[in-house]
């Protein structure tokens, strides 16, 4: 097993990342690696690894908490979304995406009204595809504070935001360019915006998107072929990844050594060949900015400018030492690059070719047929780069198929071999309609196919291995894993001890991967407890309640009017998948809101359903199409559907946990608002109780009170409408007498919620009200007798 101490310190100085946001499992993991290859290793290497671990933990540390307070302070300045007027330097590359140019911009200056806001980076869509990096602009745009869906259980999402150091985003109605900028840079998005014109004149309107992909990096194909080729493990074909990156880069550099050898003159007076080499180092870099400048073209075209320097020096170039110095560079300038899983991706790919490609393909070499020798190190090739991307790849998709072995043999010779130097080729014949057309339809074809092939593979799910999404500790396991097996291979053993301490190893890690397992499965599963998380959704409402007897409701999955953003797939499905919850038992929509239904759609046709409780009013009255298919979708399953003439008076106990309907009874009051109309729930468990009431507002609140004068205390309280004036009233909050509220708003709302008289009337009542958009997600729990809660951070 090859190892390498500056490899060694580099891999310490990329995980030290981790370690600033998962302390516990990252320090716990980075000491055992370090005791099991301490003696593969000298003193001075080892106080090298633990100085760079120390090293990129503080810089990660630093770097969260910087961007942190700038994005407190900057969603303070701004408070609720609004029209402003903005000056500022382009600081992306603007990428083409749902038919919109998006970017980042330095603020020189920024005024909202009467509000001045601080220097801080805004993310912005729309404006012309000529304005590159460098740009000086002024822009109209909406804007409002960045949203972090933080929820206890799923991943942190502030270290990828902290990459990117967006504080602000919104949608520009106006932009004027005031100076062009100058530099290699501005000069590289010049020549993206002219491939990126000539890409969407020429190819077919079906492989456009994928073009743009492969060739500039944006990732802006259609949700179905996004999720075929995620779930096909045929991503990396429309990525610029390593081997795309290597094979263009490579390519351009063999034929000018080619063309320079030839030339007599050069020939013999120079080095040409390590005069190509140097050429290849700038080509790497200003292909990687290029293509979209992702982790993972980064990565590797480091570690190609690390082997044309060696060559152009007259070195031999170490495969191990340019993995080694990439890593390096790439945590130098950025100590949270661990968070990014393209980065990810490519680090886990190319550790499987180095380590596990060579002895898998000699085993190749013993089959005597050439086209089965040919098939089988294919396959072994995408087994070496697939079995260390396997738990990563969990994390995008869920699983992975073995159709993606298959689908990978037969998709590369068309995606690598003639689609990928296609489009790239594409890029020159601008001036040459007739060729530029032809390339552009076989690329065309190329990509396809290649389509095809991911949408085939995709839909084999009887080949799908589902995975449960790696959390912390398992993550660490699996690097303790992989460490000890490294430690023993090579080590002072006879081969036969040395393959079954390997084998004893092995079985060691899947016991304690099992372990975590079940751990995380009884955490996400409790017995004996009533549980309700409020999750941080944004500007909508959904509430996650464990019932003692194991089984789980959901109420609400949020949303937004007119926005991409789906919480069913960015909040409430990644909740369920961290506590391995396949399955709902209880669905209920509060009322036929948009910010209460939407994230059902996507989140309810992902698991199975046992019952599903809505108030009618939406199927008799009309809420929109998102609503008509949800009700239409759970039918079709054969889900019950379950109205208030079937749920009032009729209490349900789920073991010991008594869950009531107490609103609207008997059912919906007609042509009043939806709001006045929410399923209002009671669930008592042993001497506690809590309530939930929707979107409830001075009616329905009152007609509560006259109906359960007597019945309504309860020790934790959803309040109603997100805290809006309009609900929570004095007499509700005398009768409910809570001891915590939670109050489910977003920091891109534009009514103001939650209103500051509601806040004052909880103060005033002596209630603990948390904000989710301040504190993230809230998790209340009892055993029936004490209650605890805890959120993801405390309120600011």
């Amino acid at each position: 097993m090859l190892l390498d101490p500056v490899l060694f310190a580099a891999t310490a100085l990329v995980f030290g990342g981790a370690a600033a946001v998962y302390p516990l499992a990252t320090t716990a993991a980075a000491g055992l690696v370090l005791l099991l290859l301490a003696a593969r290793f000298s003193a001075a290497a080892r106080a090298v690894a633990i100085l760079a671990f120390a090293v990129g933990a503080l810089r990660a540390g630093y770097a969260v908490r910087s961007f942190e307070s700038a994005r407190v302070v900057a969603r303070d300045a701004l408070g609720a979304p609004s029209r402003c007027d903005l000056e500022g330097i382009v600081t992306s590359s603007p990428v083409w995406l749902n038919g919109a140019a998006s970017y980042t911009v330095d603020l020189t200056r920024g005024e909202c009204g009467d509000r001045s806001l601080p220097r801080a980076r805004v993310h912005l869509y729309g404006g012309p595809d000529v304005i590159g990096r460098g740009d000086r602009v002024h822009a109209i745009a909406d804007l409002a504070p960045l949203q972090l869906f933080r929820n206890l259980g799923a991943a942190d999402p502030t270290p990828s935001a902290a990459r990117s150091g967006v504080l602000l985003s919104g949608g520009v109605l106006s932009l004027d360019v005031l100076g062009r900028g100058f530099g290699l840079r501005s000069y590289i998005d010049r020549a993206r915006a002219k491939v990126r014109r000539r890409i969407v004149a020429s190819f077919v309107p079906e492989a456009e998107a994928m073009a743009r992909a492969l060739v500039l990096g944006e990732s802006d194909l259609p949700e179905q072929d996004t999720l075929a080729f995620q779930r096909s493990g045929l991503s990396h074909m429309l990525a610029v990844s390593g081997t795309h990156l290597v094979f263009a880069v490579a390519s351009l550099v063999h034929a000018l050594g080619f063309v320079l050898v030839r030339i007599e003159v050069l020939a013999c007076r120079f080095a040409v060949r390590r005069f190509a080499a140097m050429f290849g180092v700038a080509l790497a870099l200003v292909y990687a900015d290029f293509a979209g400048g992702s982790g993972s073209a980064w990565r590797a075209a480091l570690m190609l400018s690390a082997a044309f320097l060696a060559e152009a020096v007259g070195r031999r170039p170490a495969t191990l030492r340019s993995f080694a110095v990439s890593l390096i560079v790439v945590a130098c300038l950025d100590p949270l690059c661990i968070f990014d899983l393209s980065f990810g991706l490519s680090v886990a790919a190319t550790s499987g070719l180095l380590w596990l490609g060579r002895p898998l393909s000699a085993r190749c070499d013993r089959v005597q047929s050439t086209p089965l020798r040919f098939l089988a190190k294919s396959f072994a090739v995408t087994l070496s780069a697939t079995i260390p991307c396997a738990p990563l790849l969990a994390l995008l998709a869920s699983g992975v198929t073995l159709a993606g072995l298959i689908a990978n043999v037969l998709a590369a010779p068309v995606g690598e071999a003639v689609a990928l130097p296609l489009c790239l080729s594409h890029m020159i014949f601008a001036r040459a309609p007739a060729l530029e057309r032809g390339t552009a339809l076989v690329a065309s074809g190329a990509l396809l196919i290649v389509r095809k092939i991911a949408r085939y593979a995709a839909s084999a799910r009887y080949l799908a291995l589902t995975m449960p999404e790696p959390n912390r500790y398992e993550l660490a396991v699996l690097v303790v894993l992989v460490a000890g097996l490294v430690a023993l291979r090579g080590a002072a053993f006879g081969e036969v001890l040395g393959r079954r301490s390997r084998v004893g190893w092995l079985a060691l890690g899947v016991g304690a991967l099992l372990c975590v397992e079940l751990a995380t499965r009884r955490a996400g599963q409790p017995r004996g407890l009533l549980r309700a998380t409020a999750l941080d959704v944004g500007q909508g409402d959904s509430n996650l309640i464990d019932l003692p007897d194991g089984e789980v409701m959901l109420i609400d999955g949020g949303g937004f009017v007119g926005s991409p953003v789906d919480p069913g797939k960015a909040v409430v499905l990644p909740v369920l998948r961290s506590r391995r919850r396949t399955r709902i038992d209880v669905a209920v929509l509060s009322h036929p809101h948009p910010d209460h239904f939407t994230g059902l759609r996507s989140a309810l046709a992902e698991v199975d359903v046992g019952e599903f409780w809505d108030t009618g009013q939406g199927e008799a009255e009309g809420a929109g199409p998102i609503y008509t298919e949800l009700i239409a979708s759970l039918r079709r399953r054969g889900v019950p559907i379950l109205r208030p003439a079937e749920l009032c008076n009729r209490p349900r106990a789920f073991g010991g946990a008594v869950v009531r309907v107490l609103a609207p009874c008997p059912s919906f009051t007609p042509g009043r608002g939806a709001n006045d109309n929410s399923l209002v729930l009671s669930v008592q468990f042993g001497e506690r109780r809590m309530l939930f009431t929707g979107d409830a507002e001075h009616e329905e609140e009152g007609e509560l009170l006259a109906r359960y004068p007597n019945e309504l205390r309860a020790d934790y309280l959803k309040a109603g409408h997100h805290g809006s004036r309009t609900s929570s009233s004095d007499a509700l909050l005398a009768s409910v007498n809570p001891e915590l509220a939670t109050l489910s708003c977003g920091v891109r709302n534009r009514f103001g919620h939650p209103h500051l008289p509601t806040l004052e009337r909880l103060a005033e009542h002596g209630v603990l009200a948390l904000r989710l958009d301040r504190t993230g997600s809230v998790q209340v729990e009892t055993n029936g007798q004490e209650l605890t809660a805890r959120a993801v951070s405390a309120p600011y």
